[in-house]
């Protein structure tokens, strides 16, 4: 009875329209109140615990802060010219540019709209104006941008990693052949595509210029270094690393790049009074007036933004974790997990249970209140058929990135849309050819676990685990 009324509130509450989070909280809040012996407390203990007692969680306002400030500045630009530069020469190769510029700024944003919206809105317009059909091209940025949430670092593995338990260093290993698979197959696809369809290719520009364009984006490709880096090779925790991606970002794009702040504009070599009072003469100067460029009005800006953002993430998420709480208090999960060990499913049948329901939830929910809700009732199961927890995650992972392109909630489709300025239907077709590249991508993953777990099972072989 509880497990019902939960469900049904929850799904009432979608279909008036309702916000995923206060769907999720009114439903659950409901559900204690009148169908729970849990005391009123655990509603303010949880809620207060969400986002306090998962350390964790606490990479995420790091990430997207990071984030805003390599979207703001010419990072994106700067990743674009240099991946057209490396393999724009092939046929179809400022699409296969364009896939290499996602996947590069996948590793410094981990977030998906953030890729598809820095990348899109440079990459789609330079396509058309070279003779690539506009469907083509928006399908390609919009499914390449699905990306940011596979490629480490990614705020939905980390996101997962709250919710069961599971490490969130592990998961980034986990993720960083897929998400290069993933790309790689894209680029095959395009590839095909552009030799039927005699799509054009870039002329070489020549080593030197390859050289040029690689050191000038050298400023954004370091921060996958910094942060995988450590991660990778246990220096630092996720979180660590994340505080020092934002620290990294903002100095990029206001000290290196100046794409932002107060000396926007200004060569490094060029000596000139931009800041009031005071004359900037090197950029050792410009460190120390770094306390005035944090109140310069756009850097205010990306710090304004970031903070919605993270406060809006991070309310579904103590919101899906106050539901994940219910369901944990009146033992759902272990219930469902009974009922299925009981049925006698496989792991290879209850791998296809589990992508029915995440591509179905895809299509209605965000992909963080999907794995805080879903990831609870999966675990144990998953953990008692023997499927590594790690392996579950990824697949998850890519569940979510199908979900990004599914209406009528798919983040990526109302991004892409607002780029190209066209309608959801049209913009829906032109991601079709290539949903079906990620459907099958999500096959392989799900049934070849290794794609998944080398490189975690490789990593712990070295340290000796």
């Amino acid at each position: 009875m509880t497990t019902a009324m939960l469900f049904i509130m929850l799904f009432a509450c979608m279909l008036m329209g309702m916000p995923i989070a206060i769907a999720l909280g009114l439903s659950s809040v409901t559900t204690i109140l009148l169908f729970s012996n849990d005391s009123l407390a655990s509603i303010a203990l949880k809620l207060f615990e969400a986002t306090t007692s998962h350390y964790t969680l606490l990479a995420i306002p790091f990430f997207i802060l990071s984030s805003a400030f390599l979207s703001t500045g010419g990072v994106a630009k700067r990743l674009i010219n240099f991946a057209v530069d490396a393999i724009g020469h092939v046929r179809g190769g400022l699409a296969m540019a364009s896939v290499m510029a996602c996947m590069l700024f996948a590793a410094v944003s981990g977030s998906s709209p953030a890729t598809v919206a820095a990348i899109g809105s440079i990459v789609i317009a330079g396509m058309v104006r070279s003779g690539y059909p506009e469907a083509f091209g928006a399908g390609v940025i919009a499914n390449a941008g699905t990306l940011g949430i596979l490629i480490p670092p990614s705020i939905v593995m980390l996101v997962y990693s709250a919710a069961t338990e599971v490490s969130a260093s592990r998961m980034f290993m986990a993720g960083f052949i897929p998400g290069i698979m993933m790309g790689l197959l894209l680029m095959i696809a395009i590839y095909i595509a552009a030799r039927v369809m005699k799509l054009p290719a870039q002329p070489f520009p020549g080593f030197a210029q390859l050289a040029r364009s690689g050191l000038i984006a050298l400023g954004g490709l370091m921060l996958i270094i910094i942060v995988l880096g450590s991660i990778y090779g246990g220096v630092a925790s996720p979180t660590e690393a994340a505080s020092v991606a934002a620290i990294y970002a903002f100095l990029v794009a206001v000290v290196g790049y100046r794409d932002i702040g107060p000396m926007k504009g200004v060569p490094w070599r060029r000596e000139r009074e931009s800041l009031p009072g005071a004359v900037v003469r090197n950029g050792a100067q410009m460190l120390l007036a770094m306390p005035q460029s944090i109140w310069h009005p756009e850097v205010r800006k990306v710090l304004v933004d970031a903070a919605k953002v993270s406060m809006m993430l991070l309310f579904i998420i103590a919101n899906a974790m106050l539901f994940a709480h219910v369901l944990t208090t009146e033992r759902i999960p272990h219930q469902i997990a009974e009922v299925i060990v009981h049925w006698g499913l496989p792991a290879w049948g209850f791998l296809i249970v589990v992508n029915i329901l995440l591509l179905i939830a895809g299509n209605f929910m965000e992909p963080s209140a999907i794995l805080l809700i879903m990831a609870p009732i999966l675990f144990p199961i998953a953990t008692q058929l023997g499927i590594d927890p790690i392996h579950l995650g990824i697949i998850m992972v890519v569940n979510m990135e199908i979900g990004m392109l599914t209406p009528p909630v798919g983040l990526n489709l109302f991004v892409t849309a607002g780029i190209t300025g066209r309608d959801m239907v049209w913009v829906i077709k032109a991601c079709l050819p290539w949903l079906g590249l990620l459907l099958f991508f999500l096959i392989l993953i799900t049934y070849i676990p290794q794609i998944s777990l080398f490189l975690p099972e490789y990593i712990d072989h070295l340290r000796g685990y």
